[in-house]
């Protein structure tokens, strides 16, 4: 069996675009939440 198979690559992509977006998710998430903090920051200032 080769490891160069279609199906070992299709996996191998898979599990490499999954972890991409779970990074992507997760600077998207700390984005908003300091958009909220700097927000939240700005209302507080006289």
């Amino acid at each position: 069996m080769g490891r160069n198979n279609p199906r070992n690559i299709k996996k191998h992509n898979d599990k490499l675009h999954k972890e991409q977006e779970k990074v992507k998710q997760a600077e998207a998430l700390r984005k908003e939440k300091l958009k909220a903090i700097i927000r939240k920051f700005n209302e507080d200032q006289p």
